[in-house]
């Protein structure tokens, strides 16, 4: 299901990179042929009467802004790269005035309070590894806290989040988002996973990740990082209000505020990766600010009324 993008002045690198994918009449034309059916890039090329190279640069920014979503699928010879839009609308604010009342807060991924996870598996730093690859005990390294980007093969990973604050305000909604991918022992652009979010233990949504990304280098990630490791994911924003949950703007079940008793504890546990009954369990790599494509780590966004 396409999502809706809100974007506002005080968002300047975003707006940036939007505005550069809508920047091109041949851009604008994909997107309208992705409205109803999905394309290959040599589809697109032929329907546009462009070079396929053409076509695959065009499709490269569109998905770097959000716009679109790609996935590898098996072909005669190969494989081939199938292209679906995900944005239904775009609504940009341009105004500086905001009048919701909101909290952000960044979680680093390394502050992780609880966890289980099977090889592969391993933590980097933005400057190396933090001890060695697939060996489970390493989750309880004191320096794990300077974590820049975390794989898993199998499990989760547990944060708690404060949240003092609902005790003198009205909750409207909250969010949380994350930059995930499946993981592989190597980047595989056909290998899928079904990666999940639970807030107080119980189930937000479930994204499918269709491969661990690795086609080109992420835009954060650092020179050091071996090229045919995991290079970048895909921005996820897992949302409850008073009506149900959300997964990207589109309703994964009608389990609403209410049902999450967030004030009742002294914090907000935020659960991620792998159910034990998921269809696809193809791991999990979660980014750090200075991995991947997105220079953040996990954020909680609490809307007040």
């Amino acid at each position: 299901m396409e999502k809706n993008i809100k974007l506002n002045i005080n968002e300047p690198e975003k707006l940036a990179i939007v505005g550069k994918a809508l920047s091109s009449e041949i851009r604008i034309r994909i997107l309208g042929l992705l409205e109803n059916r999905y394309y290959n890039i040599n589809e697109i090329a032929e329907l546009l009467q462009i070079p396929s190279s053409s076509a695959a640069m065009h499709i490269k920014v569109l998905e770097e802004a959000g716009l679109i979503e790609t996935e590898f699928k098996a072909a005669v010879r190969g494989s081939m790269k199938i292209c679906r839009r995900s944005v239904g609308s775009i609504a940009i604010r341009l105004d500086e005035k905001n009048n919701e009342k909101a909290e952000t807060i960044p979680m680093p991924i390394g502050n992780f309070v609880d966890y289980h996870v099977e090889p592969t598996c391993g933590i980097v730093s933005g400057t190396g590894h933090i001890d060695v690859e697939d060996e489970p005990a390493v989750f309880y390294n004191p320096r794990r806290t300077e974590a820049k980007l975390i794989w898993l093969g199998n499990g989760y990973l547990e944060y708690r989040f404060p949240n003092a604050s609902l005790k003198k305000n009205v909750l409207k909604s909250i969010e949380v988002s994350a930059e995930v991918c499946s993981e592989d022992h190597e980047y595989n652009m056909n290998w899928e996973s079904d990666i999940t979010l639970w807030i107080n233990e119980i189930e937000v949504g479930t994204w499918r990740s269709s491969a661990d990304f690795g086609d080109r280098r992420g835009r954060l990630t650092p020179a050091w990082w071996p090229s045919q490791n995991s290079q970048y994911g895909m921005m996820k924003v897992w949302k409850i209000d008073s009506q149900g949950s959300y997964l990207d703007g589109a309703l994964t079940s009608n389990t609403s505020l209410s049902a999450f008793k967030l004030e009742e504890s002294e914090y907000i546990s935020v659960k991620i990766g792998i159910s034990p009954d998921a269809a696809k369990k193809g791991g999990m790599n979660l980014f750090g600010d200075e991995f991947g494509d997105y220079p953040q780590d996990i954020v909680m966004r609490l809307i007040y009324e």
